[in-house]
This record gives C-alpha cells, structure tokens and sequence, in this order.
C-alpha cells in the first residue's frame, strides 16, 4: 500500500531510468534525472527548514518548465509540502497569499528572483531553485525524513479566489493524491506508452492528470507552449510532432482548435484520448473533435478543487446534439457523489431532472483551507445524512440533476441561479441553447443585479444580436430571454484558461 506520492518517482526511476519524463523546448529530463535533482534539492530545502517536524509549507513561484516539477518533488522529498503560485499574478495577490500562507520558503527561478524578493518584503527565506538543485543530496538524511511522514501528511496546496477578495489555500494529502492518480489511471487507461500534452497551468489542479498520471505509469509529459493555442495549427503541428496520445484540456483550449476549424489543416495521428472538464463543454465544440477522431477515448470530468481534482467522470459513448449537454457521469471509487435539495434531502437517481447541490464525500476530499477555520467549517460539513458518527463532505455549490439513465448533469453554480421577473433561472441553460446556433462561437450570461437584466457577451462573426434573439425564442421561455446582448472580438480568460466572468462582469456592467 502506497503512503508518499514519492514512491511513484522511485518506481518510474527504477523501471524506465533513461525514459523522458517531463519535457519542453528547452529541457528533457528522464525518470533518473527528475529523482537525482529532487534528491538534492531536497536536501537544499531541509538544509533551511530543518528536518523535523517537517509538514511546512514551501511555495513555488517558477515558470512552468520540467524544472517546476523537480522542485515539486524536491520539497515533497524535504518532508514538507509544496505551494505552486502564477508568476503572471500581480504582486499585491502574491503578498496576500504570502500572509495567508507563512510559508518557510520560498523557491524561484532565476527570472523571478527579483519580483519575489519584493513581494515577500524579508519576511520569508527565498532561494533560487538553480543553487538548491547543486545541493549535494543527502539519501540517508532524507530516508529518516520520510520514515516520520504518513499518508495524511499534506503534499500540496493550491490556491483559489476566495468570495472575500482573500485568496484560499486548499490543503491535499498524500492519501488523496494516491487515490486520485490509482483510480483516474484505471477509469481512463492512461499507461506507460502515453505521452500527454500539458496545457494547463501547474498552479491549476486541472494540471494533476498531466503530472502525476505521468508519475505513476512511467509515461511522458510534454509541456506545449502557451503562445500555441492563439495559433492552433501550429499548435497541432507540434502534437503531431511529440506524438502525444493524451490531452486533458479546458474546453476553452479545445474550442480555439474547432472555431478555426484547424484540424482540416493537421490532423495529429496519435492521439488517442480526449479528456475536457473545469468548465462546461459545448457539445458543439465536442462533436467537432469527435468528427475528426471518431474511435477516440473521449472523457468529461468534473470536480472542484477541494476533492483532489475529479470526483465524477463521463466516457461519452453516445451521440450528442449540439443544443443538448453531456453528463459528468457518475462518482469515481472511492469517492461518493450525492446531491441535496435545500432541506438537504438526499435526490434519488430515479428523481430525474430535480436540481440539488453536489456534495461529496470520500478519501479525495482536502484537509482543509490553510488557517481558514471558518472557512474550512463552512464548506467541509457533517453530513446531513449521517447522524450516528462524525462523517465529513464538501459542499460544492454546485448544483446538478440525474437524467433519465442515472448520470449526473451539471446545471450550474449557485451563484449563477437567479430569479428574475419572478422565475429561477440557470443561466448556463441559455448559454447552452445559444452555444447550439450555428456560427456561435462562445456565449456566455450574467445577471446585472442593479438594472435587474440578463446580460449576454458572445463571439460570433457572422450573427447579430436579431437572429440570436430570434434564435433563442424558439427555444426558451420569454423569461430566460436575455435582456441585452453584447458582441466581443473574445472571452477574457483565467490563467487556467477558463472564462474570467467576474472580470466579464464588471465590462459590462461597471
């Protein structure tokens, strides 16, 4: 039985030493080479926060290369836990983690020396991975370390935005690490003989396929140049040219390849394995890819943050309409997913179509918020469902329902229901119907609380807001008509990637 996540590097080392692991434009490093460099920078990194008790945190603030990925392991070889943090972020945010966060240092690349030394104000020890990694490693030292860590030990800690503008740590183990790499490799037969495309950011949990399905089968990972995805062909060229099997991307980076229709130009040959989630998927989008690689293992996954990356997964293996949505499926082992009305009754697979909130409950689940207590007590609740012992679930706030086969289907977040001219709305269901309308490229609603109006920011060329409108009457209530309708050259998007809607929200409302 696996306890460190480490012992996935040991073992890849051990069967595939002079395999590449991790590799971009400028480096490749082999399974032996990523163990030797955590070795020694390890021992750099206990050199300065001391061997025991260990469990501290050491945040990351490198530009994604494989050399990212040997610091990851190099802290996790110190007996602490890493915090990987955007080096696009601005350093007011970064200083506002730093103070949530009081980590015991602070590992930089080279580029970043200056603009970390600024935001941690002396507070913090910084050290440039670049001198830590010619530590002289230390295997005994750090075998002792790792006999005092256990599975419930945290590995990592990601940080997402807080409803009080105050960014959240949340908090995973070494436990739910194992569990969510064990199980996500076996739903989606991700092997030895895979090589997956890296889009998405390592300060981002959509990332923890890529890196650590890679860690555990001995497979290879390649990290794709951000700049390629405004340039899909080029984009797929350099697919074609690594051979990657497997891609987990944001539905956002899959749409960039469908609207300009770039697989007509190249038509990447290996590729094997499609795997979307972090947002809705417009089946429009899928069905494009789904044309082009009609034998292709296509997945949905859905899963927030604070349970380790995944909890439902959907290996879609039947037609979609574009207008209709595609389940996120049913829980992965190991983890149950249950939905909760507002009198937090448990919905029943055969109460097709009633909207409940996702909870979940399961060895994925976070430890926690790091020192939010309230914040960790409001979102990591007793079950409601088990009163005879202490069970702990996450409360998504998400809300879903069960379609008439029992599979899950994501209806949106709270906080994109409303009620508006007396009726409860969701307003993914009309992005869904607009997001069928042939030309339409992205759409995406919120809801001016102010003016009382629904606001909806598209990207189609060749529409206009009449036929859109036209379009939409004849498929939704007048009700869920939205009010106003903005045309935008393109979506603003997170550093993961996805649509930035507080940032939308306040261009068209502001």
């Amino acid at each position: 039985m696996l306890t460190n996540i480490l012992e996935y590097l040991e073992g890849s080392a051990d069967r595939y030493p002079d395999k590449i692991s991790y590799a971009d434009d400028e480096k490749q490093l082999t399974f032996c080479q990523l163990k030797m460099i955590a070795e020694k920078t390890g021992t750099g990194i206990a050199d300065v926060t001391g061997d025991f008790p260990g469990n501290l945190p050491v945040m990351i603030f490198m530009k994604k290369s494989p050399d990212t990925i040997a610091a990851f392991m190099g802290v996790l070889m110190s007996g602490n836990f890493y915090v990987p943090i955007d080096v696009e972020m601005p350093i007011q945010r970064v200083s506002l983690i730093i103070e949530n966060l009081d980590p015991a240092l602070i590992i930089c690349d080279g580029d970043n020396l200056e603009k970390m030394e600024k935001a941690s104000g002396g507070r913090v020890p910084v050290r440039q991975f670049e001198c830590l990694s010619e530590t002289p490693a230390e295997p005994e030292r750090l075998k002792k370390i790792r006999e005092l860590r256990i599975d419930t030990d945290p590995a990592y800690a990601i940080y997402t935005s807080g409803s009080t503008g105050v960014p959240k740590g949340v908090l995973v183990s070494h436990r739910s690490l194992i569990d969510y790499a064990e199980h996500f490799s076996e739903a989606s037969g991700f092997s030895d003989t895979d090589t997956a495309g890296n889009q998405v950011p390592f300060h981002f949990d959509a990332s923890l396929i890529d890196i650590y399905c890679t860690l555990r089968n001995g497979a290879t990972m390649v990290i794709i140049p951000v700049q390629l995805f405004s340039t899909p062909a080029r984009l797929l060229e350099y697919m074609d040219k690594w051979k990657v099997t497997v891609i987990r991307w944001v539905p956002s980076a899959l749409g960039m390849v469908s609207t300009f229709k770039a697989l007509k130009l190249c038509r990447p040959s290996s590729l094997k394995k499609i795997i979307f989630g972090a947002e809705a998927m417009p089946t429009k989008c899928f069905n494009y890819w789904k044309s082009y690689y009609p034998d292709a293992f296509f997945m949905q996954i859905y899963g927030p943050t604070e349970i380790t990356g995944i909890c439902t997964y959907y290996i879609v293996d039947r037609d979609f309409d574009d207008d209709q949505i595609i389940p996120i499926g049913n829980s992965i082992k190991n983890s149950s997913v249950f939905l909760l009305d507002e009198k937090d009754c448990l919905i029943r697979k055969e109460d097709a179509n009633v909207i409940g909130e996702i909870c979940v409950r399961g060895s994925g689940l976070a430890n926690g918020y790091i020192n939010m207590p309230e914040a960790t007590e409001r979102s990591f609740t007793q079950n409601p469902q088990n009163d005879r012992y202490p069970e702990r679930i996450y409360r998504t706030g998400d809300l879903a329902s069960y379609n008439e086969r029992g599979e899950l289907v994501f209806a949106s977040r709270k906080d994109f229901q409303v009620k508006h001219m007396g009726h409860r709305i969701e307003l993914p269901e009309i992005e869904a119907a607009a997001s069928g309308m042939d030309g339409m490229q992205s759409a995406v609603c919120i809801f001016d609380e102010k003016k009382n109006r629904i606001i909806m920011a598209y990207v189609a060329e060749a529409l206009d807001d009449i036929c859109i409108i036209e379009y939409l009457k004849e498929r939704l209530p007048r009700y869920m008509i939205p009010n106003v309708l903005k045309k935008m050259e393109s979506m603003p998007l997170t550093s993961g990637g996805k649509t930035d809607r507080m940032k939308l929200k306040e261009m068209l409302t502001g």
